[in-house]
């Protein structure tokens, strides 16, 4: 039964033959495989021996068969018996101790192909995230990296067992009888050329089946995602999208219908084609047998040795397809292990002087860069890159921020302010002029030395779906219990978590969605407490919230500045009154800078937005 699958699997990939591999892609393998060399050798041995033994017995069977016909004593019968179950025994040893190789050589290729990959995606920008559909690089991580593990498993195993045993087969077969052996291999083709065309209706239909399961789970994880399925209940049509649900599951159903039938069909053609080569083994043994030209004995081995010769065979025939498709899997874990990650660490990288933290942005340009340069079609799921990109968005961005001082950066939306924020914890590097963090370039600083000192709030502050103490220890492990809940309390969130009946253990949802906004940003602002940095970033920090939890917000963040360097992004002109330096952006350009007085006397452009939103909220005003 398992040979039957084999031979099934091996027939399907018959029709998806990769066109060819990317130059180096298996010396690329071989280093990888390298640690595992001396069990690789012990896995390749187990299964030459495993492959000897199961040519001998039918050989033993025979000699049997010939023991009894010739009439020998009891003992000779028994001791080939004794012979066979020998074999039986240390077969079966044999496999269990291949299989544990296997096992282990296998799950160590997937740990390190899964850890090599996450550690390197972990290390591109942020840009990256931006374009790449997370269930394609999720499949990198899983379908991609199990099918490259299947090269040194059943591929490599089955090509040297499949060798092994057809060459042994053919050699002892021709020994024994090469009469026999021309006729039993008349009707491979028989049976190899069906095959190999059902494999080929059964991969279309995979295929079709693979993409519409693919479907409906981006439908599931889109419409079960809590913003999803917010919008089916504001906006969307419940019975439609059940229908297109439905449409693509009973297609799969349909599917699984036929696959199933074909399966049974290819079952039943494998097993006629065997009996029939069995009976004309037999019947041609059988009639040298009465010619006294064959042994009984030779006519019951040969045909045992039959079902030795027709899998090798088949699977053979698609060797170069198993390899193949095996090692396109390695090829696309390299492909993102090829992704140039942009942003490194320098090997000299230096820590930020200690004392107060000054921030300076020193004649900054920058423009996004082209797809080309961090992402995959085949990770955006899209026929061609987008080719847009590379164009100077930041013009000339000079300001200094001084120890405890606080720099409000006002402008329109799309003026540039996020992407100068993004710029200072070095989520992308600079075209061109450079940022300091107290006189040191942040591309000359260790990555966990910027992480230690910046610290970001942004709109919509992502949490976990874990607990809210396993939210706030993510910006640092290992903190004690009155620092947390010192952290809550400054956040104004204190009485909230206590009031919970698991408090800190409380598990928040998805992105947090078990909590409001304003409980969530103020949970955001704790984790940025706790973390203590000496440099901070507010990017709107406050822009959706109602009233109220702006009030409770504002609190929270005036513990968060108190002392700190700051660098405020705002949409809401009355927070930022205060700060030392007030930058109004337009177009990538500082068009002008000052205190909150200053720039309204100098009736400019902040005057103008100043003058229109305070129109707008007569009551803020």
């Amino acid at each position: 039964m398992d040979n039957t699958w084999s031979l099934l699997g091996s027939a399907m990939r018959g029709a998806d033959v990769p066109r060819g591999l990317t130059p180096g892609t298996v010396g690329r393998v071989a280093k990888f495989a390298r640690p595992y060399w001396r069990g690789l050798l012990v896995f390749l041995a187990l299964t030459v021996v495993s492959a000897v033994i199961a040519v001998t017995t039918p050989v033993l069977a025979g000699r049997v068969v010939d023991a009894i016909v010739a009439g020998h004593e009891a003992g000779v019968v028994v001791g080939l018996a004794v012979v066979v179950a020998v074999l039986a025994i240390a077969d079966a040893g044999f496999g269990l101790i291949e299989r544990w190789q296997s096992a282990r050589i296998g799950e160590g290729l997937i740990y390190d192909l899964r850890r090599a990959v996450f550690e390197h995606v972990q290390r591109m920008p942020i840009a990256f995230f931006t374009r790449t559909r997370t269930g394609a690089l999720v499949s990198r991580l899983n379908n991609d990296v199990i099918g490259a593990q299947r090269t040194f498993t059943a591929t490599l195993s089955g090509l040297v067992t499949n060798v092994i045993q057809l060459a042994l087969s053919l050699v002892v077969m021709v020994t024994l009888s090469w009469q026999v052996t021309v006729l039993a291999l008349v009707l491979l083709p028989v049976f190899v050329l069906p095959a190999r065309r059902m494999g080929r209706r059964m991969a279309d239909l995979q295929r079709e089946s693979a993409q519409l399961n693919a479907g409906m789970t981006t439908q599931m994880t889109e419409r079960f995602s809590a913003p999803g399925a917010t919008l089916v209940k504001l906006f969307g049509h419940p019975r439609q999208e059940a229908d297109e649900f439905g449409a693509r599951a009973g297609r799969v159903r349909d599917i699984g219908v036929r696959t199933a039938m074909l399966t049974r069909w290819f079952m039943t053609s494998l097993t006629l084609v065997s009996a029939l080569a069995t009976a004309l083994v037999y019947g041609l043994g059988g009639w040298l047998a009465i010619q006294g030209q064959l042994a009984p004995g030779t006519v019951v081995a040969l045909a045992l040795l039959l079902t030795r010769l027709y899998s090798p065979l088949t699977a053979l025939a698609n060797v170069r397809v198993d390899v193949m498709t095996a090692l396109v899997s390695f090829e696309r874990v390299f492909e993102v292990l090829d992704l140039d990650p942009m942003i490194t660490e320098k090997p000299d990288a230096r820590t930020v002087p200690d004392g107060g933290v000054s921030v300076e942005f020193d004649d900054v340009r920058f423009g996004y860069p082209a797809a080309e340069k961090y992402s995959l079609a085949s990770l955006e799921e899209v026929s061609t890159l987008d080719t847009r990109g590379g164009e100077e968005v930041l013009h000339g961005i000079s300001f200094r921020a001084e120890p405890g001082q606080m720099v409000a950066l006002v402008g329109s939306s799309g003026a540039g302010k996020s992407t100068i924020a993004s710029l200072l914890p070095r989520l992308y590097d600079v075209d061109s002029g450079a940022i300091r963090l107290s006189d040191v370039d942040v591309r000359d600083l260790a990555f966990p030395a910027i992480r230690r000192t910046v610290g970001v709030v942004t709109q919509d502050g992502h949490l976990f779906h874990d607990t809210i103490r396993a939210n706030l220890e993510y910006a640092r492990p290992g903190a004690g219990e009155d620092e947390i809940w010192d952290a809550l309390e400054k956040a104004r969130l204190s009485a909230l978590v206590r009031s919970l009946p698991d408090g800190l253990d409380t598990v928040v949802g998805e992105r947090g969605y078990r909590l409001s906004g304003g409980e969530r940003q103020r949970l955001t602002i704790a984790r940025l407490l706790l973390a203590q940095p000496k440099v901070i970033v507010l990017d709107e920090a406050t822009a959706h919230l109602d009233s109220e939890s702006e009030v409770a917000v504002g609190e929270a963040l005036s513990h968060a500045l108190a002392g700190r360097t700051a660098l405020v992004i705002a949409h809401r002109l009355s927070t930022v009154r205060a700060a030392d330096q007030i930058l109004v952006v337009e177009d990538g350009r500082i068009v002008e800078r000052g205190t909150h007085a200053a720039l309204l006397a100098a009736e400019g452009r902040y005057a103008e937005l100043y003058r229109t939103q305070f129109a707008e909220e007569p009551a803020a005003a």
